[in-house]
Parts: C-alpha cells; structure tokens; sequence
C-alpha cells in the first residue's frame, strides 16, 4: 500500500513539473511577443556559416546587439520585411584604402559592407587615424601599423601625413611633402631599426596587424624589413597583410616567389600571414599558390589568400610591377591594357613614359589575371574575398572624391570600390560560381575568424547571426543583387541590398544611405602602454 501511495505522489509530482514547465514556455512566449524590440526583422531567410543555420526566422535586435532569434511573432520600435532577402552578418572588406573618407563608406554600406579594414598599406601614426574618424563614421573601421608610413617618415624628415593613411597622401591636396624616397631608397641598417620601431609603436597603440607592401618597393624595401615585420607580428601575436613583392608569372621574379618569401619568415618567427589580392601577384600560378598556402596550413601556420573579384587592378602608374621589363614579359599584358583612370584612356608607350616621369603617382587600371585563374581562386574554399578599393577622382576638377555628397556619376576609379560584394553574389546566381553560403562566410565569418584567431579579439563578437552577437547585419534579395559599377561608371552603387545595420542603428534603408547616422565603432587592439 505504501509503494502505491508513493507512485501516486510520483505522479502527481511529474504531473505538476509538467504543468511548470508548460507554463515557463507560455510565460517564456508571451515575454518575447511582449519584448519590443529596437529592430524587428521579420520573415528572412536567416543565414550563419559559422552554425550552417539557413532557415526562415524573425531576428530581435536590443541595445546594439542580437537579442533573439526566433519562429515567435515579435514586433520592434522599426520592422524590418525580410520576406525573399537573406539575413546574413555584415561583409567585412579587409582590404579597403577607401576606409575614413564619406563617400568611400557610402559605398561601402551600399554594397553591403559594415567593416572596411585598412589592413594592406597601414596607417601610422596610429593613435591619430583613429582619434580622427571617432563619431564620425558611418561604418565600423580599424587598420593596421604601416611599414611603407613608416618608411617614408624614415627617409623622408619632411614627410607630414594628413591624418596618417598613406594612400590618402599621395591623393589628397596638403602640406605632405611627400617623396619618391619610400619606393626608391634602400634604408641603412640604422634606419631599418627606425622603421621597424615605429611600426611596433603602431601595434602598440592598437594596429590590428603589419601593412607591408614591398611590391612598391621592389628595389628598395630589405628583406629584413619583412622579416622584421613578421617577428612582430609573432611576438605581438598580430599578422602581415602583404603585397607581395613580385607579380607575375615568369622567372626570376614572379608572384610565386614573392608569397614564398613572407611565408618563410612566418613559418619561422610565427604570426599570422594575409596574402592579399593573391591572383594579381601569382597569375597563371595561382593554383601552385594556393595549393602552397593550403600546405602551410595543414602544418598550422596562420596563412590566408585574399582575392578581390575582376580581372584587373588599380595602382600607381610608378609602380614597380607596371614597368615594362616586368608587365610586358613577366605578367604577359601591353602598354594598352592600362588605362588612366582621369581621361578613361588605354596607355600608348609614348603616354605611360610621360605619365611616369611627370605624374608618377597618376592612378591607373591594369589587366591582370585571366578569368579562369580568377574564379578558380574566388571559389576556393580557404580563399577570403575582399575589394582593395581605393579613393575616386572627382572627373570635373581632377580632385579626390571626398565628401558624402558626391555624385555617383561624378567620379572614376576602380568598380571594385563600389562593387565587389554584390559582384560575388551575383555570380553565384549567374554562373553558380560556388554554394551561396561559401560566398557569404567568405565575405563574413572567415575573415572575421581570421582576425579573432590573429590577435582582433573584437571579432568574436561580430560576422555571427547569433543571440548576443553585435548587430551588424546585411540584408540582400538573392534573385536581385547586382553589382552596376563598370569601369565607365566605377562608382555606380549596387542594387538589391536594401538593409544594412551597424551596431544596431539602420545605416541603409530601403537601398538609401542615411545621412548623419553614425553608429561606427572602432576595431582596434588594445594599447599597449
């Protein structure tokens, strides 16, 4: 009689635990229906690479992050129809020279993109690049400690940056005084010592990595200023973004060569390794590379190949790689396949001397590799893809487009800045270039792991679509995203992408950028004093 007491308790206890839990779930459902959210979006095709979650949901956003994911109806302060979009994290661009001027991050945020790093040229000094955009951005931005800055304050005493990107000052109209000593001068065993100082006073003060371009300097940078680079970024536990030495695909001098030699000092003096832009340096070697780079790997060291998405780049028409002795034999192009960005003109023989004797720093196009090298390489699978986007010219006045405001028409330079995202994601619908989700871990998670497991511990917060992530989100219409940059029209916004949210604040809303929205953060290591 005892025991069968004992079962009617057991009972009626599992009957009441059932009871709890069914009223927790109730509870636990009319709180989320009841939670008004800052963003409510609703009906997307919610995608994550890093949990291969690809399913219809309604995504909360509170407070700048991803407070719920849910089947549950839910309702926010600003509803967002995702109905036939995917809802995906934000694209980072981990190449971006485009990355502090206005109109540069419109483009950006037009074509998806969130995160622009400025990761392959450097700033420096970096205190006062990223003093300089604080509040002011409409994306999220961060960059790493400049050798080729470094280099030229160095060589150059006179030598006085705008805001410390580089690039910008070789663009920008100001008192920069800034030489040719940087690509042309080999510095003194004591000057090595001062250039490598000042980029660890860089990484001190928060660079995310090492910019180091000796493909500028390809008869002037030392092999010790790379392989000093990468024992900082070893001992720091940083990387090197790299542009490698040599482009091209013939000896003695080819792209192979060039990714060869960082990954020797990274293998002995560890940090991580960005290749950047690989097909533009390996060519008809691309495959060779990336067979190498997926060897390293397999061995644990930290490498990675960054690819952007056309067959053609944009530099300096001074560039070392463009000389005749190398873009001519090595890389295997003419005189024609440049064309200057300002007059939209392929070069003669006659026009390119000019150019390099009175206007070295004249922005130019130049084909590269082949479309087949390119694809081969954008659909890899460890391959990351990024822009390598650059500032514009204004067309009327020869200026550098800067301001918000600034006409799309108005400008020329490389599609590439405008176009690269929403490029890649239409030739996943057009060519079924690779699986839509590789494409968009491509674009998100990978490089945001990149960086996480290469010293940004900023990033294990964000590229996730995942309940406490930050709210960095891109929403597009797969059957509809389109790139509309051409090289007649490089500033050309895309299309099909009309969301995006940084940090939780809507930047981009029905395809229009918002003027005075700037919810920008940035990604920066810590200071070390």
């Amino acid at each position: 009689m005892e025991n069968a007491n004992t079962l009617k308790f057991s009972i009626r206890l599992l009957h009441r635990r059932h009871v709890v839990c069914f009223l927790l779930t109730i509870l636990v459902s009319l709180s989320s229906n009841a939670q008004q959210y800052d963003i409510a979006i609703l009906n997307g095709r919610v995608m994550d690479p890093e949990t291969n979650l690809d399913t219809i949901r309604n995504v909360g956003v509170l407070d700048g992050k991803i407070a719920l994911i849910t089947e549950e109806s839910i309702s926010g302060k600003e509803t967002i129809d995702a109905t036939g979009h995917v809802v995906c994290p934000n694209f980072i661009d981990t190449h971006g020279h485009n990355v502090i001027t206005p109109f540069g991050q419109k483009l950006h945020l037009r074509n998806g993109v969130t995160t622009p790093l400025e990761l392959e040229m450097g700033v420096l000094p970096v205190d006062s690049w990223y003093d300089s955009w604080e509040g002011k951005a409409q994306t999220n931005y961060g960059a790493a400690s400049g050798l080729q800055g470094a280099r030229e304050m160095v060589l150059n005493p006179e030598y006085k940056t705008i805001n410390g990107a580089t690039l910008n000052d070789f663009q920008f109209a100001g008192d920069t005084h800034f030489s040719k000593a940087v690509v042309q001068e080999v510095a003194t065993d004591d000057q090595v010592k001062k250039i490598l100082d000042l980029v660890e006073e860089g990484l001190k003060q928060g660079g995310l990595g090492v910019g180091y371009t000796p493909g500028y300097m390809e008869f002037s940078a030392r092999s010790e200023e790379g392989i000093g680079a990468q024992k900082l970024a070893g001992k720091y536990g940083r990387f090197v973004a790299m542009h490698g030495r040599f482009s091209g695909q013939q000896p003695p001098k080819d792209g192979l060569l060039g990714t060869l030699q960082q990954l020797g000092a990274a293998s002995a003096y560890g940090g991580g390794l960005i290749v950047q832009h690989l097909t533009a340096q390996t060519l008809g070697e691309t495959k060779e590379a990336l067979d190498l780079i997926d060897a390293a790997l397999e061995k644990g060291i930290p490498i990675v190949a960054e690819i952007y998405a056309y067959t053609f780049g944009q530099t300096m028409v001074a560039a070392d790689y463009l000389k005749p002795d190398n873009y001519q034999y090595s890389m295997g192009r003419d005189y024609g396949d440049i064309v200057e960005i300002a007059t939209q003109k392929p070069l003669t023989k006659e026009r390119y001397e000019e150019l390099v004797k009175n206007n070295p720093f004249q922005l130019v196009t130049f084909e590269n590799a082949t479309q087949e090298d390119l694809y081969m390489a954008l659909a890899h699978p460890s391959t990351i893809i990024a822009s390598d986007s650059a500032p514009y010219t204004v067309m009327s006045d020869k200026s550098t487009a800067y301001d918000w405001d600034t006409p799309y028409e108005a400008v020329a330079g490389h599609p590439r800045g405008a176009g690269t995202n929403a490029r890649i994601l239409r030739l996943v619908r057009e060519e079924t270039l690779m699986p839509l989700m590789l494409a968009i871990s491509k674009m998100t998670y990978m490089p945001a792991k990149y960086l996480e497991e290469n010293g940004v511990a900023q990033m294990a917060n964000k590229d996730r679509i995942q309940v406490g992530m930050d709210a960095d989100i891109t929403i597009f219409n797969p059957e509809t995203v389109k790139d509309n940059a051409t090289p007649n029209a490089s500033a050309l916004p895309s299309t099909g992408i009309p969301y995006v949210i940084v940090n939780g604040i809507i930047v981009v809303k029905d395809s229009k950028v918002l003027e005075g929205v700037y919810p920008g953060q940035a990604i920066r290591n810590r200071v070390i004093n």
